[in-house]
């Protein structure tokens, strides 16, 4: 079954929250065939779905823990083979978060061809996360925890952008116009 995914093209894809991750992200599902993974997606389909991972996922998510880095992956490459007949590649979004998370991807399922890192300006994103959390009703929309977000992305992300840009495969776009 891995064998399906073995040579897939795989797009890492980093930004900040409300960098605009998502609408890169589409424009190159329509151009490019490839397939748009969010790990965050999947997890919140898979507690949706009732399914007994997801009701283990749910009691973690509930309690405010971080969902095991292998539990994503694992979901991460089943959603891969399932899709491997009809795609012609692979954006993995909001990942990876840290280098560990990279370096244990490139393990189970394979390296990146190319990590995107769709960059706006702080204010840029804050605004945007304002003005969705008009509408989302999403709790984080907030201005102070936008801000503790942006934190912490900065934070994480960049040793990863780092970490990949020795390898040269990073990719920087702008999230800034809209």
């Amino acid at each position: 079954m891995a064998d399906k995914i073995k040579d897939a093209k795989i797009v890492f894809v980093v930004g900040g929250p409300g960098s605009g991750k998502g609408t890169q992200c589409e424009k190159i599902v329509a151009k490019y065939g490839y397939t748009h993974l969010s790990s965050g997606d999947l997890l919140r389909a898979e507690v949706a779905s009732g399914s007994e991972r997801g009701k283990q996922l749910q009691a973690i998510m509930q309690k405010g823990e971080l969902v095991p880095l292998d539990t994503v992956l694992d979901m991460i490459k089943d959603t891969m083979i399932a899709k491997a007949d009809v795609s012609k590649g692979y954006l993995i979004d909001g990942y990876p978060r840290e280098v560990k998370q990279g370096e244990e991807f490139e393990k189970k399922i394979g390296a990146p061809a190319l990590l995107l890192y769709v960059d706006a300006k702080a204010e840029t994103m804050v605004q945007r996360l304002m003005k969705r959390g008009e509408t989302s009703g999403r709790a984080d929309d907030n201005e102070e925890t936008i801000k503790k977000r942006l934190d912490l992305y900065y934070k994480a992300t960049e040793p990863v952008i780092a970490y990949y840009e020795k390898r040269g495969i990073v990719r920087k776009v702008s999230g800034n116009t809209d």
